[in-house]
């Protein structure tokens, strides 16, 4: 008796072949995702952090802290310079547009933008903590790891 070998896949091979096109597939998906949104993605950085990560002028990031007491200084039209701190560190910061209405010295904000070659902030989007008990996670939490937040003060949604 002579057995011929079939050239064919058991159903195991198939649903394995299966499988591993779909992985594939979703990992080439996941990949172009991230490829995509790669240049929409902003960190977020303290003062502190800033200088030791050595962020490059133009690239866009958040920069959180408080606003350093007496550093506000409305110019021009709508254009405002402070300076955001975490009190280790501090950067100044220049925004042209409307700041929210609790914008004040000494208060938690999250302003987005680039550093400019001087080491400037310029900043397009400014947001400021909305009453005595919030403050962004993210900075809160940054500030915590500084020592400068008071837990008194809270930590928001």
């Amino acid at each position: 008796m002579t057995m011929v070998m079939s050239s064919r896949r058991t159903r195991k091979q198939k649903r394995a072949a299966l499988i591993l096109a779909g992985v594939a597939l979703l990992g080439i998906a996941a990949g172009l995702v991230l490829y995509a949104l790669n240049d929409t993605i902003v960190f977020f950085y303290t003062p502190s952090e800033i200088a030791e990560k050595n962020v490059t002028p133009g690239q866009r990031f958040r920069l959180g802290g408080l606003v350093e007491t007496g550093s506000i200084v409305k110019g021009e039209g709508m254009t405002v310079s402070f300076t955001v701190t975490d009190t280790i560190k501090a950067i100044p910061v220049s925004y042209k547009g409307q700041l929210p209405d609790l914008f004040r010295e000494g208060q938690g904000v999250v302003t987005e933008g680039r550093l400019d070659p001087s080491g400037k902030f310029i900043a397009d989007t400014v947001l400021a903590k909305h009453d005595e008990t919030y403050m962004p996670k993210d900075v809160a939490d940054r500030l915590k790891e500084k020592g400068v937040w008071k837990e008194g003060k809270g930590a928001g949604p």
